[in-house]
């Protein structure tokens, strides 16, 4: 009774709307969360419920179970490959004896394990083969082994990763995804050795090709977006999942022959400039892979010219995913600060940031300008072996640069966004209103075009238009502004969600109160034993309930 009425005080504390709509009770519903962070299992029922805005580091391939992987292969005919753990395209003469996935990890439990655990990280999460591989090996080796069913089913894959992110509560996903057509001429340009004075003539004498292959790209796109609106029947019947928000960032590959990168990096400028569903840029692949450090100077040197070229376009560039003792102390000295250098506006990992020469500057410039962090909790500690109080996600709060929280990929690393949002509460003791205030970020921080309800980049500061966020003005801009609508959007959907969960705190704590009550009054009956036994409730009987975590 004493907690309840305890909850109750707590319920009664308001706290005003930041954009000046109506008061919400953020308060009430933050002391709530500090209850239901001390259990796992109250802060997933929690978080799951909560909004959250983009997932802006999201690789697509990446993000794909394995299980949707396997059931593809099978119904395509596919084999196992000769080394058992790999899907491959069967022969003219069909799948080898023992190869095919109906006779083998498609029946048998054991041989299905085996395959999941090599499509993922399952394995060496809970322990199988930590003796024999790293985390980082383990990681980066499944995409060769699912990477051929993953070529035929972008559609199936777009699908999915927009079912997961309305299951999450997201809004907006920004997908590091290559149409197959770009991704091969990419590959095509050769492996001859380029420097950076090669870089105006090789642009001047590949440019024309480029173009004429981002049309061809767009339109696989196009293809593909359309399967994935037929899988989730959007123009009959839609489902959230259609609501979902989303863009692309073309993903240069960084461990490949200098021409290849830069042909890559040139048809991801041209795309976004040309096609707005590519919002921007990036540079994926092992940043500690020896020709990805070797050349990391001229990669920053590509982009940099291509952004005189293309100054519209935006740059979100995997940085500093290295970790102290993974790499020599050389290789941890300065490659955040170079990607600022090239113009990046947000840096994916960004784990080695301690580890630079002149990290306190670079924090500054990045605090200074809004150049955003895409925190990773969970895949740096299964790659690099960074958590906890080793990860710098607190650091770069305490800088004020600002974070946004996301998956890289979810599918092998066995999570989900809220996974994310729960290890950060309980592992680096994010408050309610932090992870809000992650959620906001990431939207303002996007490349979803348009203006911003916020006022200045001020995340949680009303802009005039939206001093009221249902006001004609906010409606208005939001038709206007792509980030407006859908950071208005999240907002009524937060707006929503705290006074639901006050809603049903109030109910649960009634529910306690009136229980316990009537527990105490109960009539009671001698047993056989001389010992007595309280009267127990009818079936149907309402039961005491949990509020949030306060048991």
């Amino acid at each position: 009774m004493r907690r309840a009425a305890c909850l109750l005080a707590l319920l009664s504390v308001a706290a005003p709307d930041v954009a000046g709509a109506a008061p919400v009770p953020e308060a009430q519903v933050e002391a709530l969360f500090a209850h239901a962070v001390r259990d796992p299992l109250e802060a997933r029922l929690f978080l799951r419920a909560m909004p959250k805005g983009g997932d802006l580091h999201n690789h697509l391939s990446g993000a794909i179970w394995a299980e949707d992987y396997i059931a593809w292969a099978r119904a395509d005919g596919y084999c196992l490959g000769e080394d058992g753990v790999s899907l491959a395209p069967p022969p003219a003469a069909g799948c080898a004896k023992g190869r095919s996935l109906e006779q083998g990890a498609g029946d048998d439990t054991g041989e299905s394990d085996r395959l999941i655990d090599a499509l993922s990280t399952r394995g060496w999460q809970m322990g199988i083969g930590r003796n024999d591989v790293s985390g980082h090996t383990q990681f980066f080796r499944t995409f060769g082994r699912f990477g051929a069913v993953a070529g035929r089913h972008a559609g199936d894959m777009l699908a999915a990763l927009r079912q997961q992110a309305a299951f999450d509560r997201l809004t907006y996903l920004e997908i590091d995804h290559n149409t197959d057509v770009l991704s091969l001429y990419a590959l095509q340009a050769g492996e001859a050795p380029m420097v950076e004075a090669d870089i105006p003539a090789t642009f001047a004498a590949e440019i024309a090709g480029v173009e004429a292959m981002v049309v061809q790209g767009s339109a696989q796109l196009s293809r593909d977006e359309a399967e994935a609106a037929r899988a989730l029947a959007c123009d009959s019947a839609p489902v959230p999942a259609c609501t979902i928000r989303v863009h692309y960032l073309f993903q240069a590959l960084r461990a490949l022959p200098p021409r290849m990168v830069f042909r890559s990096l040139m048809l991801g400028f041209a795309a976004a400039a040309k096609d707005p569903r590519w919002a921007g840029v990036n540079i994926v692949m092992p940043e500690d892979a020896p020709v990805a450090l070797a050349d990391y100077d001229l990669h920053m040197a590509m982009i940099r010219f291509l952004a005189t070229r293309y100054p519209q376009v935006r740059r979100s560039l995997h940085a500093g995913e290295l970790a102290f003792g993974a790499v020599p102390p050389r290789d941890l000295k300065d490659h955040i600060a170079k990607a600022v250098a090239a113009g990046a506006q947000r840096i994916g990992h960004g784990v080695d940031i301690a580890y630079e020469e002149d990290a306190e500057a670079t924090l500054r410039t990045m605090a200074r300008r809004r150049i955003a962090v895409e925190i990773n909790l969970t895949s740096n500690d299964v790659i690099l072996g960074v958590k906890g109080a080793a990860h710098p996600v607190n650091l770069y709060r305490s800088r004020g640069v600002p974070i946004v929280l996301s998956t890289d990929d979810q599918g092998v690393l066995r999570i989900d966004m809220t996974a994310e949002y729960v290890r950060a509460a309980r592992e680096q003791h994010f408050t309610y209103r932090d992870l809000k205030q992650a959620a906001r970020t990431s939207l303002e921080l996007s490349f979803l075009s348009g203006a911003s309800i916020w006022a200045d980049g001020r995340v949680g500061v009303a802009g005039k238009a939206c001093a009221t966020l249902a006001s004609a003005p906010c409606r208005a801009l939001a038709s206007t502004s792509e980030k407006a609508a859908a950071q208005l959007d999240l907002e009524t959907r937060l707006a929503a969600f705290e006074r639901d969960t006050i809603a049903t705190a109030r109910t649960q704590s009634m529910s306690n109160a009136s229980n316990r009550l009537s527990a105490d009054h109960k009539p009671h009956r001698q047993t056989g034993t001389g010992t007595e036994e309280t009267v127990q409730p009818a079936a149907g009987a309402p039961r005491p309930a949990t509020l949030m975590g306060a048991h």
